[in-house]
C-alpha cells in the first residue's frame, strides 16, 4: 500500500463515525448529491435609469433635508424598495392631503402625476420635487404638443395604472382616449373633424402594443405617431432578453411586484415566447416548489423596479435545493444616466443648516 493511503476498513469506519457524529442514531437516510441546475440570468434585468434616479431622489432628499420626506404613492412599483425606504424616514402618502407639514418635502413618484397634484402642492405652498420618470415625461410633452394642435390623441395604455392616469390629467377631460384592447380600437369613434395622434404607457408588452397600434393605423391611415418610440428602452431591452432566454429554459422566473406593469409584461412574453412555466415572485417564500422542483434549466429576470439583492435571493434558494451552475444571457448593453431632480442638485432655501 502506498504512503499515506487509507485501507478499504478504515475508510469504512470513519465513514462509519462521520455518520454517527450527523445521526448518532442512525435515522436519518442517507445523504444524497443535489441534482444539477443551470441558471441562465436574464441581461438586461432590473433597476432602469429612470427607476434609479427616483430613489435616489428619496435618498437625496433624506440626506439634505432629514425625516420625514413624504412621497405621493410609491415611489416605485416594488414593496421590497418601498419598506427600505421607509426604514430610512420615508412616509408614503396617497394623497398631498395627508400631508401634516408644508415645509417638509414632498415627492412624486417615478410613474408620472395629473396636472392637478404640482398646481395643489403650488396652491399649499409644499417644497415639491418631481421624480417622475423623463422618459415619462416625454410622453407628457408630446400629449401637450397634440393638443395644442388640434390633435385628439389615443393614448395605448392600462386602465388605473398611475403612468396613464398621470399622462391622461395633462390635458383636459376627452382630450385624450384610452386604448386597451384591439376591442377597443374596433368600437372606436373618435371626433369627427380632428387629427388623431397616438402615445403609449412605456411599460407594455412591445408585441402588444405593435399589435394594437397596427389596428389603428388601419383603421385610422393618417394616425400621427410618436417621432420616438414611447416604450422605453429599459423595457424592451428587458422583454428582448427574456425571448432569447425562455426557448432554453424549463421554467423562468420574473423577480417584481404584482402591481408593476412592466414585471407582469416579463411574465407574459416568457409564456408566449415557450417557456412551459413563468412565475412573477417578489421573494423567496412566493416560489411554489411543486412548479420548479424538478426542473434542469431555470431562467431569472427582474423586473424595472427590483433590486439585484432579491435576484440573488431566488439564486440563494434555488442553490439550496440544486447544485447551481449560472451563466448571463446578455442583449443589450445599458449605459442610461438621468440626473436628480433639480431642486436637489441646487440648493435651496428649505435646505437642512
Amino acid at each position: 500500500m502506498a504512503y499515506g493511503a487509507a485501507s478499504p476498513r478504515f475508510l469504512d469506519i470513519a465513514c462509519a463515525r462521520q455518520k454517527r457524529r450527523r445521526d448518532p442514531f442512525g435515522t436519518s437516510a442517507p445523504v444524497t448529491a443535489k441534482p444539477p441546475l443551470d441558471i441562465l440570468l436574464c441581461a438586461p434585468r432590473g433597476f432602469c435609469a429612470g427607476v434609479v434616479r427616483a430613489i435616489d431622489a428619496v435618498e437625496k432628499a433624506l440626506a439634505l433635508h432629514g425625516a420625514p420626506v413624504f412621497v405621493r404613492h410609491e415611489i416605485v412599483h416594488n414593496k421590497y424598495v418601498v419598506e427600505s425606504l421607509k426604514r430610512k424616514g420615508a412616509v408614503f402618502v396617497a394623497e398631498l392631503s395627508e400631508v401634516p407639514d408644508a415645509s417638509r418635502p414632498v415627492i412624486f413618484s417615478a410613474h408620472g402625476v395629473p396636472k392637478s397634484v404640482p398646481a395643489e402642492a403650488q396652491a399649499r405652498q409644499f417644497f415639491a420635487i418631481d421624480a417622475t420618470c423623463p422618459l415619462v415625461t416625454k410622453v407628457h410633452r408630446e400629449a401637450e404638443v397634440h393638443h395644442k394642435r388640434g390633435r385628439h390623441i389615443l393614448l395605448v395604455g392600462h386602465a388605473g395604472h398611475p403612468e396613464v392616469i398621470g399622462t391622461m390629467g395633462q390635458l383636459p377631460e376627452g382630450a385624450i382616449t384610452l386604448i386597451e384592447t384591439l376591442e377597443d380600437v374596433a368600437r372606436l369613434t373618435p371626433p369627427e373633424g380632428r387629427d388623431l395622434a397616438y402615445v403609449t404607457q412605456t411599460t407594455l408588452s412591445v408585441d402588444d402594443t405593435r399589435e394594437i397600434v397596427q389596428g389603428l393605423q388601419a383603421r385610422f391611415p393618417a394616425l400621427i405617431a410618436p417621432h420616438k418610440e414611447d416604450i422605453c428602452y429599459a423595457t424592451t431591452n428587458r422583454q428582448e432578453a427574456v425571448k432569447r432566454v425562455a426557448p432554453l429554459v424549463d421554467g423562468l422566473i420574473v423577480v417584481g411586484s404584482p402591481n408593476s406593469s412592466n414585471s407582469q409584461r416579463l411574465r407574459e412574453v416568457a409564456e408566449r415566447a415557450g417557456c412551459p412555466v413563468s412565475r412573477l415572485v417578489l421573494r423567496t417564500n412566493e416560489i411554489d416548489w411543486s412548479l420548479f422542483g424538478d426542473i434542469r434549466r431555470l431562467g431569472i429576470t427582474a423586473g424595472a423596479s427590483a433590486p439585484e439583492v432579491l435576484v440573488e435571493e431566488i439564486i440563494d434558494a434555488f442553490a439550496e435545493r440544486y447544485e447551481v451552475t449560472v451563466e448571463t444571457v446578455s442583449t443589450a448593453d445599458e449605459s442610461v444616466f438621468f440626473p436628480l431632480p433639480r431642486e436637489l442638485r441646487e440648493p435651496t432655501p428649505n435646505a437642512a443648516e
